[in-house]
């Protein structure tokens, strides 16, 4: 517990100079930071409270939620099959790195969550419940978003951006909450947990939120929005889960895979680089836009641009499409290695 009442306010200054600085994902990097520091430093893992945990991946459901309310289906549908043909295509290549890690001393489930394109804030939190490794998760995941992040507003400059329709409605998502959404969000923490567990979703306090969020959203036909100290605490929750787990061996380990990782990390993006390009073809959009829609991960960073180049809506709702085959892939990703095993 002392060692929380160093960790909690420095995970909360760390994530904010961070966030000054537009570090990307700075409020889950910062946690990582404060906490791994302690882990290190102790010797010991940083245990956190199971009831906090549970609600703070409640908070990354609603969060990973948000993006599908705000987006009408009239907008997907023309772009459900090329989404999908993408989806399916990057899927299996970052399947299949995942599988090639696994033979340089990381389990299955982690070498593939560590290489899913998207769902960064997403993948460590559901990492402990397919039985990965969530410190090395993160690492990797992060260490994509940062490159991701830095790479996109050089594509942005050397290509001319399209005019569109832009993406309005998922930036709202984004945007400050009102009061009241104090009590719904929490609600729908509260309400979706169990809820997913009745149902037998995979990873119910991650997945009953979203579900509920989604049918809430659609069905009152309201905007929500997490409010910003509420995502700071989800997001910093899940950076201190990261963080807490490392250990001199655990860096040892992903020190010594660093160079494998960066390279599965390159071939992804111009795997996606070259799915962007194809889509682009396929529905009559720039290659501009082909790229951002295709991108792996960094959405906030694809979201800012598309607004910015005035991007039509094929941007949102091809990733949009791509993180819900992520998510649903991720989830059965433990039936799915199990049924390979038994056939091998």
């Amino acid at each position: 517990m002392n060692r929380w009442l160093i960790v909690a306010p420095l995970s909360v200054v760390l994530g904010a100079v961070l966030s000054a600085l537009h570090v990307p994902a700075a409020w889950i990097v910062g946690a990582i930071l404060a906490s791994g520091g302690m882990a290190l430093v102790s010797g010991r893992e940083l245990p956190m409270n199971e009831h906090f945990f549970t609600f703070a991946r409640g908070i990354i459901g609603v969060m990973a939620a948000l993006p599908l309310v705000a987006v009408p289906l009239r907008d997907l549908l023309p772009f459900v099959l090329p989404g999908l043909a993408a989806a399916a295509f990057v899927l299996a290549l970052a399947f299949g790195g995942g599988m090639v890690l696994a033979n340089h001393g990381v389990t299955r489930e982690t070498g593939v969550l560590s290489l899913l394109p998207g769902g960064a804030s997403l993948m460590p939190a559901l990492a402990r419940d397919v039985g990965a490794d969530a410190s090395y998760v993160a690492l990797s995941q992060y260490l994509r978003l940062l490159i991701v992040s830095m790479t996109l507003p050089v594509v942005a400059s050397v290509f001319a951006p399209a005019s569109g329709a832009g993406s309005d409605a998922v930036a709202a998502a984004f945007s400050d909450a009102s009061p009241w959404m104090w009590i719904l969000v929490p609600a729908l923490i509260v309400i979706g947990a169990p809820l997913g567990k009745l149902l037998r979703l995979p990873n119910s306090s991650v997945f009953g939120p979203l579900l509920l969020t989604v049918l809430v959203g659609k069905i009152a036909d309201i905007e929500i929005a997490s409010p910003r100290p509420l995502t700071i605490l989800g997001l910093i929750a899940i950076g201190c889960m990261c963080g807490g787990g490392l250990s001199v061996p655990a860096l040892k380990q992903f020190s010594r895979m660093l160079p494998a990782t960066l390279a599965y990390i390159a071939l992804l993006m111009s795997a996606c680089a070259g799915v962007g390009w194809f889509v682009a073809k396929w529905v009559g959009i720039s290659f501009y836009e082909g790229y951002l829609a295709t991108t792996p991960g960094a959405l906030e960073t694809v979201l800012a641009l598309a607004a910015e180049g005035d991007a039509g809506p094929a941007v949102v709702a091809l990733q949009l499409i791509r993180l819900i085959c992520v998510l649903l892939f991720a989830s059965y990703l433990p039936t799915l290695l199990r049924r390979l095993g038994r056939r091998g």
